[in-house]
């Protein structure tokens, strides 16, 4: 399962602004908008992430138990392998998406500091 990435820049391109000026309170809506939209989408895929994680752990501790169980057999150590490198894939792609995350609100916080603080639980 994979979660669409967060493409919420070009709204905050649309709406960016230098400095306060008079009449702009519906630009500054726009911007404030964006933040819950930045968050929302990390929480995300953080969460459709982790889920991904837990279920590959699950499978790959029952292929290690039926491993001992039976050490002779080829197809389940294959299988074994498959799935360990599919969450250390998945882990790297938790990686991933705190250093997306990390990005975006430093873009985030550049363009839109003079006019919008987010909530500090980014």
């Amino acid at each position: 399962m994979q979660a669409k990435p967060v493409n919420n820049f070009m709204s905050l391109d649309n709406t960016r602004l230098k400095k306060p000026m008079k009449g702009q309170k519906k630009k500054r809506g726009r911007i404030a908008a964006v933040a819950p939209k930045l968050m929302e989408a990390h929480a995300s895929r953080d969460r459709v992430i982790k889920n991904c994680i837990a279920q590959t752990s699950a499978v790959v501790k029952h292929l290690r138990e039926e491993r001992e169980k039976n050490l002779d057999d080829l197809t389940l150590l294959k299988q074994l392998r498959k799935e360990q490198t599919k969450l250390k894939w998945m882990q790297s792609e938790l990686n991933v998406e705190e250093v997306v995350n990390d990005r975006s609100w430093k873009v985030f916080n550049e363009r839109c500091r003079i006019h919008f603080k987010p909530p500090k639980n980014e």
